[in-house]
């Protein structure tokens, strides 16, 4: 209804009718019962009470997709279909890019700033906020997460509730962040699961590199600092700190803090030993 005022501008008469048929249809809805064999709620009852109070009926054109019925499962994914159609045409002049539109699937509440491009088969979950310039690449979902300007997701991530990723920020093939935020220009583009952490900027994250957020009872942070090299393969086992210009080397598990501009190694030593006789 205030999509149809706005388009009306001046026509005061026509605006102040189209106010009082909505004030009308809100009690006359109120009004209707499921009086019927199968007890269900049928809104052309509001023709007939409608009539009952002397007001006067008329017949206008709609397109099938604003009034189509769900009886069904079937239905109900055809009216997802319709509303689908609506979000990508609404993506297209919002200023997005989309290679394979009809395999994108939109939330109501997905929020696309000019210039995302947008690969195929790509999820947004409901809260998604994408900004310029940022490029979400195939097989990706997301869900209640801020993408900030220029970073690149994907392919195959997964962005969970509370991720942030900062602006030029990489997640790369399976990946999941999860209630993280990720400094500008930082990494994490292989195998990596990111939760309950913060991460500062231009950091890289190994492939293979886990928070271990989870005691069994109870979440716990990692927080990582800026300029910092997370080697392959390494544990972080949470609550841990991680400074600035730190290096943790590969295959490592970090059960305490590791200072600024500090190598940690926290693994087996290799040993060699030659073979025995034949």
């Amino acid at each position: 209804m205030k999509n149809v005022l706005a388009k009306l501008g001046s026509t005061a008469p026509l605006r102040r009718a189209l106010t009082a048929a909505a004030l009308d249809m809100r009690v006359w809805l109120q009004t209707v019962k499921p009086m019927n064999a199968k007890g269900e709620y049928y809104l052309t009852d509001i023709v007939e009470i409608a009539r009952a109070e002397g007001a006067k009926i008329a017949a206008v054109e709609a397109p099938f997709d604003e009034c189509m019925g769900i009886n069904s499962r079937a239905e109900m994914a055809a009216a997802e279909a319709a509303m689908q159609r609506r979000l990508r045409e609404a993506a297209f002049e919002a200023g997005a890019s989309m290679t394979a539109p009809e395999t994108v699937i939109f939330s109501a509440d997905t929020s696309l700033a000019p210039d995302v491009t947008i690969g195929p088969y790509v999820v947004f979950g409901p809260g998604v906020t994408v900004k310029s310039g940022a490029e979400i690449k195939a097989f990706s979902h997301l869900e209640s997460c801020i993408v900030h300007e220029h970073a690149i997701i994907g392919p195959y991530a997964r962005l969970r509730p509370g991720a942030e990723i900062g602006p030029t920020a990489h997640v790369g093939n399976f990946c999941e962040i999860k209630n993280a935020t990720l400094g500008p220009g930082t990494k994490v583009n292989h195998l990596t699961y990111i939760g309950d952490a913060s991460i500062g900027e231009k950091t890289n994250i190994g492939a293979g590199t886990i928070t271990c957020n989870y005691d069994g009872k109870h979440k716990h942070h990692t927080k990582i600092g800026a300029n910092a090299f997370i080697g392959s393969n390494t544990a972080l086992v949470a609550p841990v700190t991680v400074g600035d210009n730190a290096l943790v080397a590969a295959g490592s598990v970090i059960t305490d803090d590791v200072p600024d501009n500090t190598l940690a190694i926290a693994r087996g030593r290799q040993v060699n030993k030659p073979k025995g006789p034949k």
